[in-house]
């Protein structure tokens, strides 16, 4: 994982004319953003662990898993949000982990934590660093140093029943190597967000992920049916059979607890056979909201696909590669997609029942090739986003929820308030947005919004983000839908 961007630096790839032409025409970018300097230039505070916790750490899970060199401290300061990747590229790190623990057991992290708790040291877990919500960045107020507890060593497939069709993971293991493994036996979780390639299955787990296929496999604290946690007055084990009637369920505590109430160091999910086949196909609707009249009719009576979901004109304009309609008032429309996966009689059944109802609700079928190419692009989104910080622009993303029938006030309000805010400090947006997240009571938005960098882009998105977050709450929608809140 690069430490100023995202994902592997080798996968970046140049900005498409699209692109190009929509940074000059559109936002009035001319001058290029900061961009990342040598590693060993970033300016780091002193370490503030003492010797005796750093003794103590290195007896727990040895000395070579306890680290405080500049590089790894680097390497674990904040998450992937712009906000983040900004103050790292200007050098500024002033906020970083004191040391870096990378515990092998469920033991190994009992014993950390009472060992900080005694020093008055906070611990900071850390998967893969994913967080695009500002989600490790360390409170230091009332502690002696920080601790990042990297939990890659502990990346085991501990078990899988395939009589009750779960499996356990340690909380170590990316999406992808958990799959690698699942499928062995046959298996698949099912859960793909976009973070999916860098992302961890504790992580999942802490901030209540959603998968991009979410309509067929359900969020990830549903697919959740057991977790042990780790904490400094002890230990938590929490999921002993499918169902209760006694309450409060204390896993939907940690769930979205994003390490504030303990550490998860086993994961037990719901499987599923690994699908014999797959089919994605686009559908073309007339205006975001007829798609989301769409979208809600099939959900609400089926029969439901795997993956659905439905961009606005302009995110439909500028994924098709003609960003002149954005604001023009031209416009090809709404883009949908609708996947199918499972056994071939399944997959063909659901498929025609779906074309059935998303056709007598205005739908047009474009076919697998538009399907295809946004599985094949799907976890591009945070690499275009970092070569469009390097060319100048401020881009970064929000997301939200709410009932079907506050979706349209929702969708206005929020857009009204970033296009007020950015406009309001001489850089006027494009603002995007796609439905990726539906249930039978309502659905998630999800923006996207480019401008011009001001002189301080930190500030200028705050300011933006308040008054979204401000209109959010206003329309009567959630904080947050899967990114998780952050700080």
């Amino acid at each position: 994982m690069s430490w100023s961007a995202w994902g592997d630096p080798d996968a970046a790839a140049p900005l498409p004319d699209a692109v190009v032409e929509l940074l000059g025409a559109g936002l009035g970018v001319k001058r290029p953003g900061v961009r990342a300097g040598e590693i060993a230039a970033v300016r780091l505070p002193v370490s503030r662990l003492a010797d005796t916790l750093r003794s103590t750490l290195a007896s727990a899970v040895g000395g070579d898993n306890v680290f405080e060199d500049a590089e790894t401290r680097v390497r674990h300061t904040r998450g992937k949000s712009t906000p983040d990747l900004l103050r790292l590229r200007s050098g500024e790190a002033d906020d970083a982990p004191d040391a870096i623990v990378l515990p092998g057991s469920h033991d190994d992290v009992m014993a950390i934590l009472r060992a900080c708790a005694e020093e008055k040291v906070a611990v900071v877990p850390f998967g893969g660093g994913t967080s695009v919500v500002g989600g490790l960045t360390p409170r230091r107020e009332g502690f002696a140093a920080v601790v990042a507890l990297d939990l890659r060593r502990m990346g085991r497939l501990v078990e899988v029943d395939e009589e009750s069709r779960t499996a356990t993971f340690e909380p170590g293991l990316l999406g992808p190597e958990a799959e690698a493994l699942l499928s062995e036996h046959g298996y698949t979780i099912g859960h793909h967000p976009q973070s999916f390639e860098y992302a961890t299955i504790g992580g999942f787990a802490a901030a209540r992920s959603s998968g991009q296929a979410s309509a067929g496999y359900g969020r990830f604290d549903e697919m959740v049916v057991a977790l042990r946690v780790a904490t400094p007055a002890g230990e938590l084990d929490l999921g002993r059979a499918p169902k209760s009637a006694a309450g409060p369920d204390l896993r939907q505590l940690i769930l979205g607890s994003e390490g504030a109430l303990g550490v998860i160091t086993s994961v037990t999910v719901k499987i599923h056979p690994t699908p014999a086949e797959r089919v994605y196909e686009g559908w073309r609707f007339g205006s975001f909201s007829d798609g989301a009249a769409a979208l809600r009719r099939l959900i609400q009576d089926g029969p439901v696909p795997t993956v659905l979901r439905l961009s606005d004109e302009a995110e439909t304009a500028l994924n098709l590669a003609r960003p002149t309609e954005i604001g023009s008032g031209a416009s090809e429309g709404c883009l949908g997609i609708a996947g199918f996966e499972g056994t071939a009689a399944d997959v063909a059944a659901r498929r025609e029942g779906a074309t059935a109802v998303l056709a007598e609700a205005g739908g047009e079928s474009v076919g697998t090739e538009a399907g295809e190419s946004w599985v094949h692009g799907r976890y591009r989104g945070p690499y275009l986003r970092d070569a469009m910080l390097d060319a100048g622009a401020l881009v970064e993303t929000l997301e939200t929820t709410t009932f079907w029938s506050k979706i349209p006030d929702l969708y206005e309000g929020v857009g009204d308030a970033l296009r007020s805010s950015l406009s309001d400090q001489g850089t006027p947006p494009i603002i995007l947005c796609h439905i990726s997240h539906v249930y039978p009571t309502g659905a998630s938005l999800y923006f996207t919004v480019a401008a011009a960098q001001t002189d301080d882009p930190i500030a200028q998105w705050w300011q933006a983000k308040s008054g979204a977050c401000d209109a959010i709450l206003a329309a009567g929608g959630s904080i947050t839908h899967h990114h998780a809140i952050g700080t």
